[in-house]
């Protein structure tokens, strides 16, 4: 159960801060994580504009920086669950074939698990790291990608060293995934957690890519050690 706090300032104005009522069995972290959500801009807005998580606002913000996304691109998704990457993928790359004067993109989200059909995307369930991904991808794709993303992260285990170093091999898997699936310019663009552990991950990408830079787009939570790297002009 939750209230809504009101706003003593005068101005007659209604706060919106949602705060639990009840815990109702609910452990405390359980309690903060539901009045974090239900406080949170970015679930809303994604409610409001049809996304499926708050996490697509991070992958607009990174291509209005580095603009990966543009119409006619291929891309793949790894780990694409719940959909919200792919819905903004669709949009930018023009794979709905919507605006009849740009080239036509294709979006392919690959994931462990089963997903929900979205809208101008093919969606695989696919194991990446399995032996013919790389070949069968291609396959789908008619051909490289342009661009290779993924928004993964291993389960948490809760031991902040241990998830760190989880993310961080599961983001190189990514990278040589990537390696053999990118067309030469190409970028890729992946989640790490800041740690420590990341070093010889930049070491890796900077030798297949041109540039390679490490943000932290303004949606991802400030208390979260997450950030992404971005990694453009593929050497091939």
């Amino acid at each position: 159960m939750v209230k809504k706090t009101k706003n003593s300032s005068g101005r007659g104005q209604r706060d919106l801060t949602v705060r639990v009522k009840s815990a109702r069995g609910r452990t405390t972290s359980q309690v903060k994580w539901l009045q974090r959500q239900l406080n949170d801009p970015y679930v809303k807005r994604a409610k409001a504009e049809g996304y499926r998580g708050r996490a697509a606002f991070k992958i607009l913000e990174l291509d209005e920086k580095f603009r990966f996304l543009v119409p006619g691109a291929r891309v793949v998704d790894l780990g694409c669950a719940p959909g919200g990457w792919c819905q903004v993928a669709v949009k930018r790359v023009n794979a709905l074939g919507e605006k009849s004067d740009k080239a036509i993109g294709t979006v392919l989200g690959v994931d462990l698990q089963e997903v929900d059909p979205i809208a101008g995307a093919q969606v695989h369930q696919l194991d990446f790291m399995s032996d013919d991904a790389d070949l069968r991808v291609k396959e789908w794709l008619n051909g490289p990608a342009d661009v290779v993303m993924s928004d993964m992260a291993a389960a948490s285990s809760g031991h902040k060293q241990t998830d760190h170093l989880r993310i961080i091999a599961l983001c190189e898997a990514a990278a040589y995934f990537a390696f053999d699936v990118l067309t030469p310019g190409g970028t890729f663009v992946a989640k790490v957690l800041a740690g420590g552990a990341e070093g010889d991950l930049q070491v890796l990408l900077k030798q297949k890519f041109t540039k390679v830079m490490n943000v932290k787009p303004p949606s991802s939570r400030s208390d979260s050690s997450e950030k992404f790297v971005v990694a453009t002009g593929f050497r091939g």
